[in-house]
């Protein structure tokens, strides 16, 4: 009884899985959404009210535009005065520096008086400068007119003076010049370098309290304007919504949406949500397992689809919750250019769809949002239909700057009638969305290295009989690489005939005997002259050898890094079955007595995908039509059939989901292509 419900766990193991993976997604998701509710409105500027007469649910103020507060802001910024601290001291260690000056000049021609007038000038002078003042030139007073207004603090005494009233060190310079032009007594040139260089602000720019007072002249800008009574029609039924009504609708949804959240309603808020967020993730199970169960059976491919899901709603929760104004620079686009890569394009879209549907729920303007995103998206998956570079991901990125900008060019004329509403931030959005799409390239070699998985692009990089691996084998082996060549074109052509990866499976099928490449003379394709090395071995120790390039072609891959897509094609192209000559003449020599056929045996496992299930049948063919002599139709013919039907009746593809209609399809391509190969004419009836 324990046997038989242990059995039944492990066959409904996955099944679990799956929904525990969906239940976390769930609550993820429920967590990243905000805690107000939602405005059950859809707010679209320019055109007319389609619901009932709206009336004010409770007294609400009508917030102003952002654009109007940000100029209101910028007016009062300008206006603001920048203050400066009067600093006494400087006057007086100007005064000081001048003594000091003067004396080590050493004037031997001069009198006393001379000196004595030299001073009492430049004190005169430097009292009058300092009295005006030289203010400091900072970054904010350099481009201010001449009648800009600043505030003098002295003596804890603010005082308004024109910008034009105070000096500058430049303008200092000119007060000395023109005073000492005129002075008689002594020659000013002498002390005009002495009074330049003792010259200093006094009048200090003062960041503290400057800040203060623009904060006060800020926190003094009101961001209502006017109030909506309760009982009050906000917008008729048909009335255009212009932009007056526009913002009287958008303070009532903040309004509505801030109370929901501390409501007692939250719990009703919260299974709302709930529904809505099973019912996108129901239809996401339920899609997968009616039409694309071979993803849907792996676990890992779950794992991956609904890790971007969350993943691109918890980045986007993030940019809302730090500025909702730059909602249009998150890369929504990197979630079907990943599924495409890994995928296909009809789950790309798909997943994209359940995607922006689910944010739909969390950004404001949720119609113009699915919009541009649903229909980028589309573009951005038609741009990667046929992905074979990763430099499409450059194009891919300009096609979705592209359709973002002419997408926003058509509403704003659509809702404002004019391109001077368009908005140079907005640009830029779609700018950084576009760049950070890019990032697509190493999360895909991220999620390659974590899932196991493989891409198209890797597969065709891989591909590459120029590769190391590759040119290795043709080096060490090149019989086997010819042999290679030969299943990697059958399976191929097979694959695309029966719907499966025919990339995946050239792939696999051009690394599926790498393991051969260490001992290559044991094998018959690589070996000439009549030398055979096996004739000194015993048939244990043959088989030994052949088995073995199964787990010496997975060590050899795992050392060289291969995906484990591709390893599986090594470890299962001869499935369980035995070294079919060496186990008949050890059969032979032994009769009727019992022995061990373990060591004729390969380990497996078998194959358990329809790419790996391909291999295995090509391989053993072209390797079994090689002792064809003078190959005929009907040899052919039979050699194929004989092969396929020995590898059914062992349930070698009792794992694998190849159907008896698929076999059937790649008996035909086999023939064919074997047909070609050895260059063998259609038998025609006779009369």
């Amino acid at each position: 009884m324990r046997l038989v419900i242990t059995k039944r766990q492990w066959r409904n193991y996955y099944q679990i899985n799956k929904i525990v993976l969906f239940l976390v997604t769930l609550v993820i998701l429920l967590a990243l959404f905000p805690r107000e509710g939602k405005f059950k409105y859809e707010i679209q500027r320019g055109k007319p009210w389609q619901h009932e007469d709206l009336i004010a649910p409770f007294d609400f103020a009508i917030l102003k535009q952002q654009a109007e507060l940000k100029k209101e802001r910028n007016a009062a910024l300008a206006d603001a005065y920048l203050f400066f601290r009067f600093d006494p001291e400087k006057g007086e260690y100007s005064k000081s520096d001048f003594l000091a000056r003067l004396d080590r000049l050493q004037l031997k021609n001069s009198t006393t008086e001379e000196k004595e007038l030299m001073i009492s000038t430049a004190f005169k002078l430097l009292d009058s400068i300092y009295s005006k003042g030289i203010v400091e030139m900072i970054p904010d007073l350099e481009k201010k007119p001449s009648d800009f207004d600043i505030a003098v603090l002295k003596d804890n005494v603010a005082k308004i003076v024109p910008l034009q009233s105070v000096l500058t060190i430049g303008k200092a310079n000119e007060f000395i010049l023109f005073n000492l032009a005129t002075v008689n007594g002594f020659d000013g040139k002498i002390i005009l370098p002495l009074l330049q260089a003792t010259l200093t602000q006094n009048l200090l720019f003062d960041e503290g309290l400057t800040k203060i007072q623009r904060e006060q002249s800020l926190n003094n800008i009101s961001t209502t304007r006017g109030m909506v009574q309760k009982g009050e029609r906000v917008i008729a039924k048909g009335e255009l919504v212009n932009e007056t009504k526009f913002q009287q609708l958008e303070s009532l949804r903040l309004e509505i949406e801030s109370k929901s959240g501390s409501r007692y309603d939250f719990r009703m808020i919260l299974l709302g949500r709930l529904i809505l967020i099973s019912m996108a993730l129901l239809v996401f199970g339920l899609f997968m397992y009616t039409f694309r169960h071979d993803i849907y059976r792996e676990n890992r491919n779950i794992v991956l689809l609904l890790l971007l899901i969350t993943m691109m709603v918890s980045v986007t929760t993030f940019v809302m919750n730090m500025q909702v104004s730059y909602i249009m620079a998150v890369p929504i686009c990197l979630v079907p250019i990943i599924v495409r890569t890994f995928y296909d394009t009809r789950l790309a879209l798909f997943v994209h769809i359940i995607t922006v549907i689910i944010l739909g729920f969390l950004v404001p303007d949720s119609f113009q949002f699915l919009f541009i995103q649903l229909i980028t998206g589309i573009i951005t998956i038609i741009s990667i239909v046929h992905l074979h570079h990763r430099s499409q991901f450059f194009f891919t990125s300009l096609m979705i700057l592209i359709s973002y900008s002419v997408i926003y060019i058509g509403m704003t004329l659509m809702q404002e009638g004019s391109i001077a509403q368009l908005g140079r931030m907005n640009f830029m959005m779609f700018a950084i969305s576009a760049m950070l799409t890019l990032f697509s390239y190493p999360l895909i070699y991220l999620f390659e290295r974590i899932f196991g998985m493989v891409t198209d692009v890797s597969l065709i990089e891989l591909s590459d009989t120029n590769s190391k691996l590759l040119r290795e084998l043709a080096v060490k082996a090149p019989g086997t690489f010819q042999h290679s060549l030969i299943v990697s074109n059958i399976a191929e052509e097979s694959a695309r005939a029966i719907g499966a990866n025919s990339l995946l499976a050239r792939t696999g099928a051009l690394y599926h005997d790498i393991g051969k490449m260490d001992m290559p003379m044991y094998y018959i394709e690589n070996q000439s002259g009549g030398i055979n090395p096996h004739d000194e071995l015993s048939y244990e120790e043959s088989a030994n050898i052949i088995t073995g390039h199964v787990i010496r072609g997975i060590e050899k891959a795992r050392l060289n890094k291969l995906p484990e897509t591709i390893i599986d094609f090594i470890r299962t192209h001869h499935g369980t079955r035995f070294t079919g000559f060496f186990y008949i003449k050890f059969k032979q020599e032994a009769g009727d007595t019992p022995f061990d056929e373990s060591p004729f045996r390969y380990r497996g496992p078998i194959p358990h995908s329809k790419e790996t299930s391909i291999v295995m049948m090509a391989d053993s063919i072209e390797a079994a039509s090689r002792s064809l002599k003078a190959p005929s139709e009907r040899d052919v013919n039979d050699l194929v059939e004989r092969i396929i039907d020995n590898q059914m009746e062992n349930r070698q593809f009792r794992n694998s989901p190849v159907t008896f209609k698929d076999i059937s399809t790649i008996k035909k391509i086999i023939k064919k292509k074997l047909l070609s190969i050895y260059h063998i004419r259609i038998e025609y009836p006779s009369n």
